[in-house]
């Protein structure tokens, strides 16, 4: 069994996962790290994607973040994000409803920067289907 260290991922709207962990999987922007105790300290920017979380007790969960940024020291690691949802959490009608809306939101824009917009959150969607489709 790993060691397990403290780890956080903290949303604008709430503390997600504060337990301790054997490691976890961040979709960093240089590429995908995981994190194990006592790693190196390091700051690190979060792409949209999936994070893994490996609890002490060995249950695994999945959160789809959309950016942040982790904080990564030997004793722990914080991941704060812009917006996070548990895998689980995902109703998968009102998923597949969304991107369809998102869809009509990009053909109908009146300009660049609404194109721009419903481009960006039709993204976002489709990095939740991803998840749920692994």
């Amino acid at each position: 069994m790993a060691e397990a260290f403290k780890f956080e991922l903290v949303s604008p709207e709430r503390l997600l996962v504060s337990e301790d962990v054997e490691y976890v999987i961040i979709p960093g922007t240089e590429g995908e790290m995981t994190v194990m105790a006592r790693h190196a300290p390091v700051m690190t920017t979060v792409k949209p994607g999936v994070v893994t979380v490996k609890a002490a007790s060995g249950a695994e969960a999945r959160y789809v973040v959309f950016g942040g940024f982790a904080d990564i020291l030997p004793e722990g690691c914080t991941l704060l994000a812009e917006s996070a949802v548990a895998v689980k959490d995902i109703d998968r009608a009102d998923l597949t409803r969304r991107i369809g809306e998102a869809r009509e939101d990009v053909a109908d824009a009146k300009d660049e920067i609404a194109r721009t917009k419903a481009e960006q959150y039709l993204a976002h969607l489709s990095t939740l289907e991803s998840a749920l489709a692994a």
